[in-house]
């Protein structure tokens, strides 16, 4: 059986006209105007942003004319990392920038939940509840750098909540109502919140569950609580009686209807959010974020690298525990209409966002690599079912798209669309390797670095290689690199993350490949790749490989090492219904691992499972797992309650005890 592998392969390319309309287009003529800087191409301007870096920033700066309170002294006071000043002696305010663009009547969110029909809010409507909510937190004494925190589903109240807390410049941080008791009192407890912001409960699958009795919880183990607003999610009418302090949505807008909405300056670098790390592997790490670095990041990823403009809609499927939640709040930036479902996509099926998509008129449909792949498998066909003529970009994130994801969208949803894979983190709240308008798409790869984002590939004496795999690093520091984490005072948490193998560079623990036309492929994380004879390899290679095998709809594999010359690979596989691990199938998938990745990378034993474990946001626990089959105690190697299905962990602690006998 020969898999034909066609990485590279021309799927799109934009017409001279998507070039010519596109912001990015408009940036460089601007540059050209005003600063005499003439770029002929994408890969020029890039080399200029990364050379320039200062030049680069405070072209943005002035292209989307950022409204300062007082001007900055300099663009970059101190250019190192970690510890880079950008912009010092300005003052501005994030959420000022985004009612800038208010359109009284048009939306700005359009809405749909598993218990909520098509609905939207007009900026006015917006402006009024968001100036009434901050209103109300300032009537409870929050001032700017006090926590308030949501324990909120992905819905307009939680986003109105956000921008009220950012117009007054206190630090907002979020957790979607999905995650475990723990793991938001482990989030929320570090950061002493002064107000929770919670749904009563929600709906997922079909199925509803109340989250009064958690908010109980939660409200005890956060003693600097003073206030906690309810959301009515669930019910129309939630009962409060347990609650301390609480009251109802409603109530606090209804107490300060008619507040004028104003923006309180603030720093460049004063907190916006608190992001956290996975929590896959001890305490999550508390982020923080600025308000200017997140403003001038987001103003280039979006308006530039995602091309998004004033008459898109612009859709993400997320909740608010994931980064990608902050960045369709950031959409707003652009003054572009930001479509918000809540509830499990895949039900009742898989036509569910597509319909949705159809309904809003969408124009940028984002989502993760692994719904792109479930819809293949589900023998969804999108351009045959539903109406995506306004439809003109597919995003994907989360992890690397495989080659018959890239060319599944062409073939079933749309021939003229521009697929924007990108590849970032929470760390930076941004893609660094992504989409350009002026550049085509080739399966298997993401288009380009992103704008003032030195990226590059590193061997592991901090070599830059071009065309082979090394260790995705960042050169020169970006606005939206952490300002800090919290309550890390000597910074030792922070450097340690990032800086620990190249001084002064920050490693980001994916395994990246730029090739020599200046497109990207990523291979996973470098922590969970697998180097087998001196060939290291990311595992998406392998789950790639794993696409052709239909009895196949899920894998994870581990390296584990025995000596310093041998280690014992395993792959688990979980098996389609109605579908068996035969000989014959474990033959084939050993084959299709030699021939499309190596015959070092076949595994030694390959076991079916009934589920992966994956953390709330959907990804593998590659890292945690290997921690557990080398002996780690599962409780050191994994926290449990940033799981989505912790009951499968035990699977892999019982395969451990057993693994002397398996080694062979």
């Amino acid at each position: 059986m020969t898999i034909e592998k066609i990485e590279g392969k021309l799927l799109w390319e934009p017409s001279n006209q998507f070039q010519d309309e596109s912001n990015m287009k408009k940036f460089m003529a601007w540059l050209e105007e005003t600063r005499g800087l003439r770029f002929q191409t994408y890969d020029q301007l890039w080399n200029w942003s990364v050379a320039d870096i200062e030049g680069f920033w405070s072209a943005i700066w002035h292209f989307y004319e950022i409204q300062a309170k007082t001007p900055f002294d300099q663009v970059l006071a101190e250019k190192k990392m970690p510890g880079a000043k950008w912009f010092p002696g300005s003052t501005l305010n994030y959420a000022e920038h985004i009612f800038r663009n208010e359109v009284p009547e048009k939306a700005a969110i359009i809405y749909q939940s598993e218990n909520r029909a098509l609905g939207e809010i007009t900026w006015s409507k917006l402006k009024k509840e968001t100036a009434a909510i901050a209103a109300y937190l300032k009537s409870l004494g929050v001032q700017p750098g006090d926590r308030v925190v949501a324990y909120a589903s992905n819905i307009h109240e939680t986003i109105t909540a956000f921008l009220a807390c950012a117009s007054i410049g206190a630090v907002w941080s979020s957790c979607a109502p999905e995650f475990g008791i723990m793991s938001v009192i482990d989030r929320f407890k570090q950061i002493e919140p002064k107000v929770l912001f919670a749904v009563d409960g929600y709906r997922y699958g079909g199925k509803d569950f109340d989250r009064i009795e958690l908010v109980k919880k939660i409200q005890a183990e956060l003693p600097t609580l003073t206030q906690t607003v309810i959301i009515p999610y669930l019910q129309e009418q939630p009962l409060l009686e347990e609650l301390k302090d609480a009251v109802l949505w409603g109530e606090a807008i209804e107490k300060n209807q008619g507040a004028v909405l104003t923006f309180t300056p603030v720093p460049f670098d004063h907190p916006l959010w608190i992001l956290y790390s996975s929590g896959t592997t001890g305490k999550p790490k508390a982020i923080v974020q600025s308000q200017g670095g997140i403003l001038l990041e987001q103003l280039k990823m979006i308006g530039l690298q995602k091309n998004v403009k004033p008459e898109d809609r612009l859709f993400w499927f997320t909740t608010t525990g994931w980064m990608m939640w902050n960045v369709v709040v950031s959409t707003l930036l652009t003054g572009a209409t930001i479509l918000l479902y809540d509830g499990n996509p895949g039900y009742p099926n898989y036509d569910t966002l597509w319909k949705f998509a159809e309904s809003t008129k969408m124009t940028v449909f984002g989502t993760s690599a692994s719904f792109i792949t479930a819809c293949m498998k589900a023998g969804v066909k999108p351009k045959v079912q539903f109406d995506l003529s306004q439809l003109n970009s597919i995003g994907s994130t989360g992890s690397p798209l495989p080659i018959s994801g890239f060319e599944w969208v062409y073939k079933e949803v749309k021939e003229d669309l521009w697929l924007v894979s990108t590849s970032g983190g929470t760390d930076l709240c941004t893609a660094f390797v992504g989409g350009s308008p002026l550049l085509p798409v080739h399966s298997g790869e993401l288009q380009s670095r992103a704008l003032g984002a030195s990226v590059k590939a590193f061997d592991d004496q901090g070599h830059e290689l071009v065309d082979e795999i090394g260790e995705l690093v960042i050169t020169k520091p970006m606005p939206s690199m952490p300002i800090y984490f919290w309550n890390d005072e000597n910074g030792e948490r922070y450097h340690d993350s990032y800086f620990d193998v190249y001084p002064g560079i920050w490693r980001h623990g994916d395994f990246i490949k730029i090739t020599s036309k200046g497109s990207a492929i990523i291979y996973g994380r470098s922590d969970a790749t697998i180097n087998r004879g001196g060939v290291r390899m990311g595992t998406s290679e392998i789950y790639s490989a794993l696409e052709s095998v239909p009895e196949v709809i899920d894998s994870l594999v581990v390296d584990i090492p025995i000596s310093s010359e041998q280690s014992y690979m395993p792959l688990f596989v979980v098996m389609r219904e109605g579908a068996a691990l035969t000989e014959d199938v474990k033959s084939r998938i050993n084959q299709v691992i030699r021939q499309n990745c190596s015959p070092r990378h076949v595994p030694n034993e390959i076991f079916p499972v009934e589920e992966l474990p994956k953390t709330l946001n959907g990804k593998k626990l590659e890292v945690p797992i290997k921690k557990i089959l080398m002996g780690t105690p599962v409780e050191k190697a994994v926290n449990i309650g940033s799981l989505a299905n912790p009951d499968t962990i035990q699977y892999f602690v019982e395969f451990e005890k057993n693994m002397n006998g398996t080694q062979g």
